[in-house]
Order: C-alpha cells, then sequence, then structure tokens
C-alpha cells in the first residue's frame, strides 16, 4: 500500500483537473503564458471568482505565477502534469494486462468447448 503523503500531490492535481473551467485554463496556456484578466476573459465570470481557479491550478503545482509590474502572468508548470500522465500509464499498463489475461481466458475457454464430446 502506497503511504497517504506520497499520494497528496496527485490527489490535489487530479482535484484541479476535475473542474472543466481549470482544464480549459490549462489548455490556453499550453499556447502561450497569459494574465488573470487574459485567461479570465472567456468564461464571463467575475474576476476575484477566477482568481480562486488559478489559486488551486498554482497550489497544486500546475501553473506558476510571475508579477510583473501590476501584472501576474501565469505559466504552465508540465512537471506536474507529467505526474498524473505517468499514474494514468501504470493504470493503463495495468489493465491492458488485465485485459490480456481475460482474453487468453476466453479463448481458452472456447477451445476447452471445442475439444470437449
Amino acid at each position: 500500500m502506497v503511504a497517504t503523503a506520497a499520494l497528496e500531490p496527485i490527489d490535489t492535481v487530479f482535484r484541479a483537473l476535475a473542474d472543466p473551467t481549470r482544464r480549459r485554463v490549462l489548455e490556453r496556456l499550453s499556447q502561450s503564458p497569459a494574465s488573470a484578466s487574459e485567461l479570465a476573459a472567456p468564461f464571463g465570470m467575475a474576476l476575484p471568482s477566477f482568481v480562486e481557479h488559478l489559486g488551486v491550478l498554482e497550489r497544486c503545482g500546475l501553473v506558476s505565477s510571475q508579477k510583473a509590474g501590476r501584472v501576474r502572468m501565469y505559466r504552465l508548470a508540465p512537471k506536474r502534469l507529467r505526474l498524473a500522465e505517468e499514474w494514468l500509464g501504470r493504470q493503463r499498463e495495468l489493465w491492458e494486462r488485465r485485459l490480456d489475461q481475460l482474453d487468453e481466458y476466453v479463448i481458452q475457454l472456447k477451445n476447452d468447448r471445442k475439444n470437449t464430446p
């Protein structure tokens, strides 16, 4: 069993990714850095509410920000996305192995039925 402390970073990443607004922000930031107001523009929500989404993304490490004068610029931080990608990859491998085993089992059952008089 994996220790709870080891799961915390991935838990925060998946919680952040669970929200469609935050996923769209990440998609936008994959193109180029942007200010909070630029990122908020397509969503039609109050800037303080939108900044809460940015805070979630920053706290879990999916984005970083830097203040340039009076403007805070946000950038994608891909290392955390790799954490989620690696976890999903391990799950995919596990399920592919299980499905392969099930496929072999079904083929064996089919062959056994053919060979049974």
